[in-house]
């Protein structure tokens, strides 16, 4: 991969099907969110939920690769294993996060 690049893993399979359950991308994101004084979520910019697309998807900054690879690992290996879709965004257009 070259220069600022973001992984998208997306709620469905490589076969089609919407991954359950549904709240899996925010599961998965609270591995490095804090909550802030006022006791909501805040979610890291290395690491956050989207809908794209009608879908509910994981944006993961490349830079969690330096910053925290064993994250980075194990959100990759929980992709791969649950057949997930993984889309490498940077040559293209910026996606629009929208909080899931």
């Amino acid at each position: 991969m070259r220069g600022h690049q973001r992984i998208i893993i997306e709620g469905q399979t490589q076969d089609g099907k919407t991954f359950r359950p549904s709240d899996w991308s925010e599961r998965l994101c609270d591995l490095l969110a804090a909550f802030g004084r006022d006791q909501r979520i805040r979610y890291s910019p290395l690491l956050q939920p989207l809908i794209r697309d009608g879908l509910r998807c994981v944006v993961v900054d490349d830079k969690l690769r330096s910053a925290h690879p064993y994250i980075f690992q194990q959100i990759i290996d929980f992709a791969q294993s649950n057949r997930l879709v993984i889309i490498y965004d940077g040559e293209g257009p910026a996606v629009q996060a929208n909080a899931a």
